[in-house]
């Protein structure tokens, strides 16, 4: 199967975030070596949602309750994916601004009545939190990286492979030290460029982390975009440093050199987006 070119942010909840009945679930899953890669599991979510949706959108589909599993400091992390939620509002978000006719096409009436009612169920659950929104354990960008991401990690947590065979790119760390750096960038950000659209994304990713448990790891991962990037790319790639140089430069008033690693964020970025044209 080829490649998803896109990327992914991920948060690994300890088993006690989960009630006894989904821990129960969980250590039966990992027991059972049921667990999926990172490196198989988008592949595996979007054969999946085509084989469940079958040759029409005529209903919401059942779709596999699995997770990807870390295990650090001999505890165990779960990355659910919650794939009937994700489905669903794909379904919504695919009729928002499109005329009745397109959207009714696309997404029928009865699917989008169904969609609807297990994002209510989904919000209105047991396990719904103190603004309103149950946790989605991970996002998903294509043809590039979001900005906002690269905020979270440091450059000291790189784990890259290369050469023949699996290629990876990602970042680990502990939430909490995500939420001390995003905490950090806004304060910089509001206090620099006040409400802008940067500020307002890093904010979004804020508060998105603070829905999780204290001991969790977030992963930033490169996912399909390694195979669209040579190896000394990605030995080179400095992308959290640019950000965290941005940021730096900013809190100390230096326009010129906040400016200066942001273009070149952008534009290495941007590179990556417009091989989507020719795909």
């Amino acid at each position: 199967m080829p490649s998803l070119f896109a990327s992914y942010l991920r948060v690994y909840e300890p088993l006690s975030a989960f009630d006894r009945e989904r821990q129960s679930y969980w250590q039966r899953y990992v027991t059972d070596g049921r667990a999926v890669t990172p490196a198989e599991g988008p592949g595996r979510q979007r054969t999946a949602v085509i084989e469940a949706l079958g040759a029409g959108w005529t209903r919401l589909p059942d779709l596999p309750d699995e997770a990807y599993v870390l295990e650090a400091d001999e505890a165990l992390l779960v990355c659910p994916w919650n794939l009937r939620i994700r489905v669903a509002e794909a379904a919504l978000s695919a009729r928002e601004g499109v005329p009745s006719v397109l959207a009714d096409a696309f997404v029928p009436p009865i699917l989008a009545g169904q969609a609807k009612a297990v994002v209510d169920d989904w919000r209105s659950g047991a396990r719904v939190l103190e603004h309103g929104v149950p946790r989605l354990h991970e996002q998903i960008a294509t043809w590039g990286v979001p900005l906002r991401w690269f905020v979270l990690v440091d450059a000291t947590e790189r784990e890259l492979v290369t050469g023949p065979g699996r290629r990876s790119l990602r970042y680990r760390t502990e939430i909490s030290k995500a939420r001390r750096r995003s905490s950090r960038a806004l304060s910089v950000l509001r206090k620099s460029v006040g409400e802008a659209p940067i500020t307002e994304a890093v904010e979004e990713a804020a508060r998105w982390l603070e829905e999780f448990h204290p001991r969790s790891v977030v992963e930033l991962d490169y996912g399909g975009l390694v195979d669209l990037l040579p190896d000394e790319t990605l030995t080179a790639d400095d992308s959290p440093e640019l950000v965290a140089a941005g940021l730096a430069a900013l809190s100390r008033s230096e326009a010129e050199e906040a400016s200066e690693a942001y273009d070149k964020l952008v534009a290495r970025w941007r590179a990556v987006q417009l091989l989507e044209r020719c795909n």
